[in-house]
C-alpha cells in the first residue's frame, strides 16, 4: 500500500534517519531533502513480491527502512537466496542506472517498510550531488573509500607524510640534482658536494642520462689510495644508478630504496634525470622508516637483532595503515621487509653451517611468494639444491634449514602446520626433483594431491642462486594451459570452500571463543586468491599478486571495468580488515577472525558486499570450468 507525499516535518525526520547510512550522510541537506520529498512510503508483507524481471525496466529505487529483501533466481524453482538487502540498503542500483529489468525476484523477508524514489528523480539529484552519483556508479568502491576514511580517523596519524604512496613521483616538488659530467675532475666534483652540503653527486652524460654516482663513501678509499684528484669522475664513480621515471609511484620509490639500501632515487623523463626524491620526501619521521628498518635488517649480526627488526616491521605496518596506505601497498611493503629478514637469516645460518648459497636457492611459497603477506603469517618455504651428490650433502642443508625455520618462528613467523618448510625433506630437493614433482602433480595428481600442492604454484626465489627457480616457474606457467584436467581439479578443490554467506545471502557467522564472526582468510581472501590463481594459470596471465592477477583476468575475460574494479576492491577490503585486526592485536587466538558485532556500520556493509562480490567471482569460475 502507498501513503501520500510526506509533509515537511516528516521529510526532515526521514532525512535525519537516512543520514546514518551511506551515501546519504555525505549528501547536502538540500539534495537529500529533494530526494526524500519525491519518495513514497510502502509496506510489504512477509513473502510479498517487490520486484521481478517481468515488471520491465526499473522505475523506482528502493530504500529499506525496516525489514529485509531477499533476491532469488528468476529462472528456477530453487528457493535459495542469491542475496539479502537489509535496513539502510538501496536496491536495485544496477538495474535502475542501466534502465533495465532486474534479473532476480525480490521478495520481502518479514514485515518490510521502504521508501521508493522515482528513478528519474534519483538520476536528476545525482547530477548535482557527487556523493550520490559516485555511490550509484561504484558502490563497492565507495564503501571501500569510506571505510578507509573511518580507519584513518580512528588511528593517530604519526609517521608518514600526508602524500599518498599512490601519487606519481613527478607530483612532488622538483629538486635540481647536484650533477657533473663524466670527465669532471674529482676535485671539482668534491667541491660541488662540499658547497651544496650533500653526500653525493650524480654523473650525467650530455643527454642528461645517469651514468654513475660519486658518494662520500667513495671518497675515503680515494684518499687512502692517494688517487690524483685530477682523475676524471668516470674512473671512480659507482654504477649502476637506480632511477625511476616520473610516472612511477612513490610506492615504487619506497620499495626500490628498501631493496637496494639507498636513500635517494633520481627521477627521469624519457631517460633524462629531471629531479631527485629522497627518503625524507616519503616519510616525515625518520626514527621508523623503510630505510631504518631495512637497514637494521641488512646489518643484523645475529638472531636477537633480527627479532627486534621483526617487531619494527609490525610497528611500521601499523603506522602506514594509520595513514591510509592501501592493503595492496602495505602487504607489498611487509612482504619486502619480511623477504629481507628471511634472506638475512638464510645468509647467517648458511655461514654458520659452512655452506655456500651459490649451491642452493631459498624459495618462498604462498602469500610470501605472491608478495602479499599480512602481519600474522606462517611460514611456507623450500630449498632447491644444485649439487652432484645431493644425498651426501642433504643432511647439512636440512640442518641449516631447521635453524632458519626455528629462527623465523622466534621472529614471529609461526611454523607451518602443514610442514611446508625447507626443513622437511619433501621441500628440500634438487631442481630435477622439483621439476619431476611439479610435473607429476600437474599431469597425474589426484584432487587431494593438488589440494595440498596449490600453495607451491605461487613460488618465488628469495635467497641464494635465484636462477635455480626459473625453470620451475616457467614450467608451471607453460604447462597449465595445456592441461585442462589440471585446471578442472584446481577448480573442484577451490569450490570446497565458500564465502561466509548463508542461504539468505546474509553473513554466515561462526562461533570462536565466545564471539560471533567470520574467518576472513578461510571464507574470504583465500577464495579470491584461489580464483585469481586458477584463472591466471588457465588464461596465461603473467602476474604474481592477487590484485594484479584479478586485473589481468578481468582484461582477458573482457569484463566491464566496474566489475573488475569490484573484484580488486573486495579483496583489498578483506586484506585491510585482516591487517587491522592483526596490528591492533586480536583478543582471541585466530588472527584472521573478525567479530562482526565490533565493526562499524560501514565496515559491516562493506564486509557483506565484498563477500557477495567474491561469491559471484567464484560462481563465474564454476560456470567456466566446472560445468
Amino acid at each position: 500500500m502507498s501513503e501520500p507525499t510526506p509533509c515537511v516535518q516528516l521529510i526532515q525526520g526521514l532525512a535525519a534517519e537516512m543520514r546514518r547510512h551511506v551515501p546519504f550522510g555525505q549528501m547536502s541537506l538540500d539534495a537529500l531533502g529533494t530526494l526524500v520529498a519525491s519518495a513514497r512510503q510502502t509496506y510489504y508483507a512477509p513473502g510479498e513480491a517487490v520486484l521481478a524481471p517481468a515488471d520491465g525496466p526499473v522505475q523506482r529505487l528502493f530504500y529499506i527502512r525496516r525489514g529485509a529483501i531477499r533476491g532469488h533466481r528468476s529462472d528456477s524453482a530453487d528457493q535459495a537466496s542469491l542475496f539479502q538487502h537489509e535496513a539502510g540498503d538501496l536496491f536495485p542500483i544496477g538495474a535502475m542506472t542501466g534502465r533495465r529489468a532486474v534479473t532476480a525476484r525480490y521478495v520481502a523477508e518479514g514485515d518490510t517498510f521502504c521508501l521508493e524514489f522515482p528513478a528519474e528523480m534519483v538520476l536528476q539529484v545525482a547530477q548535482v550531488s557527487a556523493p550520490l552519483a559516485d555511490f550509484l556508479n561504484g558502490r563497492v568502491q565507495q564503501y571501500l573509500a569510506l571505510s578507509r576514511q573511518a580507519l584513518q580517523q580512528s588511528y593517530a596519524a604519526q609517521a608518514l607524510a600526508e602524500q599518498s604512496l599512490e601519487a606519481r613521483l613527478d607530483s612532488l616538488p622538483t629538486k635540481e640534482p647536484i650533477a657533473c659530467k663524466p670527465d669532471t675532475p674529482l676535485v671539482e666534483a668534491l667541491g660541488f658536494m662540499h658547497r651544496a652540503k650533500v653526500g653525493s653527486v650524480l654523473v650525467l652524460d650530455a643527454s642528461g642520462a645517469a651514468q654513475g654516482i660519486l658518494t662520500l663513501q667513495d671518497v675515503l678509499p680515494l684518499l687512502l689510495d692517494q688517487v690524483p684528484l685530477a682523475t676524471p669522475v668516470r674512473e671512480r664513480m659507482s654504477t649502476p644508478v637506480h632511477t625511476l621515471e616520473g610516472s612511477a609511484s612513490l610506492q615504487a620509490a619506497a620499495l626500490l630504496m628498501a631493496r637496494q639500501g639507498i636513500r635517494h632515487v633520481p627521477i627521469t623523463h624519457h631517460g633524462r634525470v629531471v629531479s631527485l626524491v629522497s627518503e625524507r620526501d616519503l616519510f616525515s619521521v625518520q626514527r621508523l622508516s623503510l630505510k631504518h628498518v631495512s637497514g637494521s635488517i641488512r646489518v643484523a649480526p645475529d638472531l636477537p637483532a633480527l627479532q627486534a627488526a621483526a617487531q619494527e616491521i609490525r610497528k611500521l605496518a601499523g603506522t602506514l595503515l594509520a595513514q591510509g596506505v592501501q592493503a595492496r601497498q602495505l602487504t607489498e611493503l611487509v612482504s619486502q621487509l619480511n623477504d629481507l629478514l628471511a634472506e638475512r637469516l638464510v645468509q647467517l645460518m648458511a655461514r654458520s653451517h659452512g655452506l655456500g648459497l651459490s649451491q642452493a636457492c631459498w624459495l618462498a611459497f604462498g602469500s610470501e611468494g605472491r608478495g602479499e603477506q599480512t602481519i600474522a603469517t606462517d611460514q611456507d618455504n623450500g630449498l632447491i639444491l644444485a649439487m652432484h651428490d645431493p644425498a651426501a650433502q642433504l643432511p647439512r642443508w636440512l640442518a641449516m634449514a631447521e635453524d632458519v625455520n626455528q629462527a623465523l618462528h622466534l621472529c614471529g613467523y609461526p611454523l607451518c602446520k602443514g610442514n611446508i618448510m625447507a626443513r622437511n625433506p619433501q621441500c628440500c630437493l634438487t631442481q630435477a626433483q622439483w621439476l619431476e614433482r611439479f610435473t607429476r602433480w600437474m599431469e597425474q595428481g589426484a584432487p587431494e594431491d593438488l589440494l595440498n600442492a596449490s600453495i607451491f604454484f605461487d613460488l618465488r626465489a628469495l635467497a641464494g642462486n635465484v636462477q635455480l627457480a626459473a625453470p620451475l616457474a616457467a614450467m608451471v606457467r607453460g604447462r597449465a594451459q595445456e592441461l585442462p584436467r589440471f585446471i578442472r581439479q584446481l577448480v573442484a578443490n577451490s569450490l570446497r570452500n565458500r564465502p561466509a554467506l548463508n542461504w539468505l545471502g546474509a553473513l554466515d557467522l561462526s562461533q570462536h571463543e565466545g564471539l560471533e564472526g567470520i574467518d576472513l582468510k578461510l571464507h574470504g581472501t583465500a577464495i579470491a586468491v584461489d580464483v585469481a590463481r586458477i584463472y591466471a594459470l588457465a588464461l596465461g596471465v603473467q602476474a604474481h599478486g592477487t590484485s594484479e592477477r584479478l586485473a589481468g583476468v578481468a582484461k582477458a575475460l573482457n569484463v566491464q571495468p566496474a566489475e573488475g574494479q569490484a573484484w580488486s576492491s573486495a579483496f583489498e577490503f578483506l586484506q585491510m580488515l585482516r591487517l587491522r585486526i592483526q596490528i591492533e592485536g586480536p583478543d582471541h587466538a585466530n588472527p584472521n577472525f573478525v567479530a562482526v558485532g565490533q565493526l562499524n556500520d560501514i565496515d559491516r556493509r562493506m564486509l557483506k558486499e565484498s563477500l557477495r562480490v567474491i561469491k559471484r567471482l567464484q560462481q563465474r569460475l564454476e560456470m567456466d570450468y566446472a560445468a
